[in-house]
């Protein structure tokens, strides 16, 4: 994908399209043009004439922002199959691998994700890289991202399995910060820097003080887990007294919120990532619908992620279908008297909401006259969505990555025509099994005999025994 990001900013019409602007100003019109100068939108009407301009048909097709997911964890994406039964799940599948991975693996598993991301029409990507093993390592997620065309924000953490006692005293970041960030263009202005902290949750609660601390005086984004299942690791209420929320701090999960923290998140407008499937997988002592319509109940703005690729593929009409499915209140419960979530709302939390949470609000998120052209054309004629009704219906409830004809980010065509541009697909992938074998193998071996206990979970199984 290397060859993406030194294409120019195009001009582009984009003509006769269904077009959903997420814009409340302007919203969804039926048929209409999009106007795309030098990487921006200028214009959205019907009818628009604009002289040599390339035009790109989007008769049967729905015209809309790309698709923004605030929750990723890239680094391991070649381990989206290691996974197994019997005992081997996230966690366990992450734990016996996570120090196996070199800086090369970790390059090709980001541009595998990325590469996936672009296909299935997502423009923004939060990649929450919290097995930061060395400054190789960091650097190997960079320059896959320098490839890459998408829009970003890199946050830096901590090396999988640190110690809970141990402050992250984050060394590498003042090089990070010189060398990839100080000068915009190396990343095409694609690309922000932000840090994900373990929180309560993985860390000694005066660790997370102490590192939340530097991070305010560094004014970086921060990001941090909050608890699935039972107990609630967090008091959103003592990390509003300390100064810690607002619109620059990302919770992610946190089914476990009390009605203090939503009330405290909505004061202070800290948003709230919300991982559909992974919360349903995960959340094995907290109703994951509950603490859905509870947040939206309290006010926050709730954005959707994938988590990681072995817990959820990082598609996100999949979880927008899903939260859309999810989203009704249970008779008998404290939500049994709030509105179910609508369609419209879905597509504000995979794009807008999650532009904001990303402090890209005024860059992206909808198709807005001013901002990046960060634009999708879902086809509306193929099998799974034809014939087409209500326009957001057709995306939330029928389209996947395979109705994805056209994405463009910042005025550059990452897919045309439902093929990657300039990708080596084949390459991408092939680069991926490599390194997924080695990781395996040196887990327990791919082709290990299995022993009685392990039956089953013969690639981890050295590891087990």
């Amino acid at each position: 994908m290397s060859s993406i990001i030194q294409q120019p900013k195009g001009s582009y019409l984009i003509r006769g399209g269904a077009v959903i602007t997420v814009d409340r100003a302007i919203g969804t019109l039926p048929k209409a043009d999009v106007l795309v100068r030098d990487g921006r939108i200028e214009k959205i009407a019907d009818g628009i004439e604009a002289e040599g301009m390339e035009v790109i048909d989007a008769a049967d097709m729905i015209v809309m922002p790309g698709l923004i997911d605030t929750h990723y964890h890239m680094w391991s994406t070649l381990g989206r199959n290691f996974v197994s039964d019997g005992g081997y799940e996230y966690f366990q599948a992450k734990w016996a691998t996570a120090a196996l991975y070199d800086a090369d693996d970790f390059y090709r598993s980001v541009r595998l994700g990325l590469a996936e991301l672009a296909n299935s029409g997502v423009t923004t990507v939060h990649n929450w890289s919290h097995n930061n093993r060395s400054p190789a390592h960091v650097d190997a997620e960079l320059k896959a991202h320098q490839g890459s065309g998408l829009r970003a924000r890199y946050a830096m953490g901590h090396i999988d399995k640190m110690p809970v006692d141990q402050v992250n005293r984050y060394e590498d970041l003042p090089r990070v910060r010189e060398e990839w960030f100080a000068d915009p263009s190396r990343l095409q202005g694609l690309v922000h820097l932000g840090v994900n902290l373990r929180g309560a949750i993985q860390s000694n609660v005066e660790v997370f003080y102490q590192e939340m601390e530097t991070m305010l005086k560094l004014g970086l984004p921060v990001a941090i887990h909050a608890s699935q299942a039972e107990p609630n690791s967090d008091d959103a209420a003592d990390y509003e007294r300390r100064g810690f929320l607002g619109p620059n701090f990302l919770f992610c999960h946190y089914i476990t919120a009390t009605d203090s923290d939503r009330e405290a998140m909505a004061r202070t407008g800290t948003p709230l990532s919300f991982a559909t499937l992974s919360e349903l997988r995960l959340g094995e002592t907290g109703d994951a619908r509950r603490a859905l319509l509870k947040m939206r109940e309290a006010g926050i703005s709730v954005s959707l992620s994938s988590d990681a690729s072995s817990l959820v593929p990082p598609n996100m009409l999949e979880s927008m279908r899903v939260t859309w499915n999810m989203g009704v209140p249970w008779q008998g419960t404290d939500t049994a008297h709030l509105a179910p979530i609508g369609l419209s709302e879905i597509i504000e939390m995979a794009t807008i909401n999650g532009a904001k949470a990303l402090g890209l609000g005024s860059v992206t998120g909808s198709l807005t006259p001013g901002k990046q052209a960060d634009i999708i054309l879902i086809r509306a004629n193929d099998l799974n969505t034809a014939p087409m009704a209500n326009i957001e219906t057709t995306v939330v409830m029928g389209a996947t990555a395979a109705n994805v004809d056209t994405v463009m980010v910042d005025g550059r065509i990452l897919k045309r025509a439902g093929k990657l541009v300039d990708c080596d697909v084949a390459e991408v992938v092939g680069q991926a099994k490599r390194s997924a074998m080695r990781i395996r193998t040196a887990a327990g071996g791919i082709l290990a005999p299995q022993c009685a206990g392990c039956a089953g979970n013969a690639v981890f199984h050295a590891t087990a025994c």
